[in-house]
């Protein structure tokens, strides 16, 4: 074909722009990927311990999809929950997410320089957490430890092969390991195909490594990444991926035990960060290099330049070229030529700098860089816009159009005929699109539903669903797949009674938790439960609109019956606690009975020396009165004026809170008071019980504002009248000045 080189030109640059659409998180590869990983995490480990599954490379990394498909394999990192790598000469952290165990073995990144990009691991320590604060503490690494790292390598190919998996690099290979519910094909676009999915096994590191340290000093010009985007990137660290240097791979120890830093997690921010003709022109780089610079020559060129080489071209062009350069005229074509003559000139210099670490060079092995240089060189804007034309345009209307549409291609002669053909294509794609995203995301209601009800929700398969499902940017998805589960429990129940496992599967559904650490425990605590209860209280507290507040009021109470009934919950600091505030549920659901019974249990226990240990947090209570939050709001006056007063530094942590057994005699009283409207077996409030109260509060030695408060503003006409509770108060009040 020959036309003029403009007309070609602007009809490659309005197809591209007009063509590409935001690419459905739930649909095409992006739907085989997530499929995958909560596949992955619900087949179980390895050895016993659980894998948390990363999706990867170009599914992750593209938002746009554009009428040729941007995504090839499915790429899923996965890090085992029991392993943690810390750059050298750092201390090991005190905290850890969610995701990780309650015992961590912990290797140190060691670098001898050698190879830029490439370290090996040594055991350093052994982390374990402290159930009551969340918090790490460091142990001696033991022989057994040692024993699992070492073996981990034969582990992971014995458990690949029993998978039928090929080994590709630090890969693991599967072909369409994903086994769709049936029937799903007929609500999915029949473009989508199967992909195939690359696993790769890594250890996951929280700090951004000494390696690339320089990258987030890097002074950069056109402003790319901003710092808050350079900070999420930091925030995130990077991971170790279990391959070897090739100049490493005879030697029997580095081939096992040396390591490549991957910045995957890093390149997905960045990545998303870029404007859309930004993933366009990477898309279109790609497309070239994969099948137009390889027409005629061997395979070697394909592996010479990879997908990498050519995403940190792109990064290098984002930084170093500013914004104008992208969208002045959004001449993707001419763009591209530029990018591609510049890749020829780091192959002539035999140099691709690693984007992350200064003093890695990604071409330090090219052999035919002559020739595939001399190719580049070579491209122009007319022979890329003719190739676009001849090899992409015509087979995205062959693959994807019908046939009145891709007819029109039989005759393009003309620059006019040309035109209105590739018009057509671009008319179809519009039209289809709004049937399209309604037709995935059936597809994604179908997947949900099915995985459920076949497979049947664990809280560690409810976890990884959550987690998957909390990255996408429509919220549609999650709500979904809260509906189906609330059904799905609802349905067990009808079987057989409320199990820890659904009781675990419901706290973690309403909290939207994504912390496997916090809800997949076979040995609760009452320390534990009493946690979990104080968590679901917290959301009732904060929104009171909440549609599904009475199933976590009833899901905390349950919590909170199971700290009673847990073998350590002797201890007296946890047994006055969840009483009151099981009381204090019972009386927001109008069972005052109930609460009445549990203020007594607290308010008759014998020893309450240790409750000081644990107090009535004020912002774990829901609406109970306005007494609670009057008082609430003059304690916090009161610090303010005293800490001012007296040139003080402001402290909170004892504004908001009350003493155990004081607030269960306030909450017997208020349960008393509502006693002429309601039926209760116990009298209405008298006088006794005032004088309970206040005898309960001269024998406390160490008291808050807030119980002074509370007991002023219930019984306020009695306390004017007496003067003696009145002089017991001001003395209270001005012991408060040391004690608080």
């Amino acid at each position: 074909m020959m036309a003029d080189v403009s007309v070609y030109e602007d009809i490659v640059v309005r197809f591209l722009l007009n063509t590409w659409r935001l690419r459905p998180q739930h649909c095409d590869g992006a739907l085989d990927g997530f499929a995958n990983c909560i596949e992955t995490s619900m087949n179980g480990g390895i050895c016993g311990v659980d894998l948390i599954p990363l999706l990867t490379g170009s599914t992750a990394e593209f938002y746009i999809e554009p009428m040729l498909s941007c995504v090839g394999d499915i790429d899923i990192m996965f890090h085992l929950t029991n392993q943690l790598a810390i750059p050298a000469s750092t201390t090991p952290p005190t905290q850890l997410p969610g995701d990780f165990d309650s015992v961590v073995v912990v290797f140190e990144i060691v670098d001898d320089g050698k190879f830029p990009g490439y370290v090996h691991l040594q055991l350093f320590c052994l982390l374990k957490e402290c159930i009551e604060d969340s918090t790490y503490y460091a142990e001696q690494i033991k022989r057994k430890h040692i024993a699992l790292y070492t073996n981990i390598n034969k582990i992971l190919e014995n458990t690949y092969v029993n998978w039928n998996a090929k080994m590709h690099g630090p890969a693991y290979a599967f072909h369409n390991m994903l086994n769709r519910p049936f029937g799903l094909s007929l609500f999915y676009e029949p473009v989508a195909e199967f992909k195939d999915q690359d696993f790769v096994y890594c250890i996951r590191c929280l700090r951004w490594p000494s390696q690339a340290a320089d990258w987030p000093l890097r002074y950069r010009i056109n402003n790319w990444p901003d710092s808050i985007t350079v900070a999420r990137v930091i925030n995130n660290g990077c991971d170790l991926v279990q391959v070897a240097h090739r100049q490493c791979r005879q030697n029997e120890w580095m081939s096992r035990y040396q390591h490549r830093l991957s910045f995957s997690r890093a390149e997905i921010i960045l990545l998303n960060s870029w404007m859309p003709v930004q993933q366009i022109v990477y898309h279109m780089l790609r497309i070239f290099v994969k099948t137009g610079l390889t027409d005629s020559a061997d395979d070697s060129d394909a592996e010479t330049l990879s997908n990498y080489h050519i995403k940190t071209l792109m990064l290098w062009a984002c930084e170093l070229k500013p914004r104008s350069w992208w969208i002045d005229s959004l001449n993707v074509v001419g763009i591209c030529v530029q990018l591609l003559h510049t890749l020829a000139v780091w192959l002539t210099d035999a140099r691709c700098q690693h984007y992350f670490i200064n003093n890695c060079n990604l071409f330090d092995h090219v052999d035919n860089w002559r020739l595939i240089a001399s190719r580049l060189t070579s491209v122009t804007k007319a022979s890329l816009a003719e190739w676009f034309i001849g090899k992409y345009i015509f087979k995205c209307a062959r693959q994807h159009c019908p046939a009145f549409v891709f007819r029109l291609f039989d005759d393009v002669s003309s620059n006019l005929q040309l035109q209105n053909a590739v018009s057509a294509v671009v008319i179809w794609r519009v039209n289809a699109s709004i049937l399209h995203t309604g037709a995935v995301f059936t597809f994604f209601q179908q997947l949900i539903s099915s995985y459920v009800s076949q497979r049947s929700l664990t809280a560690l398969s409810c976890t990884c669903w959550i987690r998957e499902l909390a990255k996408m940017t429509s919220r549609c998805p999650l709500v979904y797949f809260t509906a189906i589960t609330f059904l799905h429990v609802a349905y067990k129940i009808t079987k057989d009674s409320l199990t820890y496992e659904l009781l675990d599967i419901l706290f973690i559904t309403c909290l939207q938790s994504n912390n496997r650490r916090r809800c997949i425990n076979a040995r609760p605590s009452s320390v534990l439960s009493l946690s979990q209860a104080a968590k679901l209280m917290k959301v009732v507290a904060n929104d009171s609109s909440s549609t599904v507040q009475l199933i976590e009021i009833e899901l905390s109470k349950a919590y909170l019956h199971r700290a009673l009934r847990c073998k350590d919950s002797d201890s007296d600091s946890v047994y006055c606690l969840a009483n009151v505030y099981l009381a204090v549920l019972y009386y927001t659901t109008g069972q005052y009975q109930t609460a009445i019974d549990h203020c007594t249990l607290v308010t008759r226990s014998q020893d309450h020396s240790q409750c000081s240990s644990h107090v009535v947090q004020g912002e774990l209570l829901p609406k109970i009165g306005d007494n609670v939050d009057t008082v609430l709001g003059l304690a916090t006056f009161y610090h303010y004026v005293r800490a001012a007063a007296l040139n003080q530094q402001r402290q909170h942590h004892h504004v908001s809170v009350f003493t155990t057994e004081l607030f269960a005699h306030y909450l017997h009283i208020k349960c008393l008071s509502v006693g002429n409207s309601h039926q209760l077996t116990q009298p209405s409030l008298s006088a006794g019980d005032i004088q309970r109260y206040q005898k309960c509060l001269c024998e406390f030695q160490e008291i808050f504002i807030t119980d002074i408060l509370t007991y002023v503003q219930e019984n306020n006409t009695s306390c004017r009248s007496d003067w003696k509770g009145m002089l017991f108060l001001s003395i209270k009040l001005r012991q408060l000045d040391v004690i608080s």
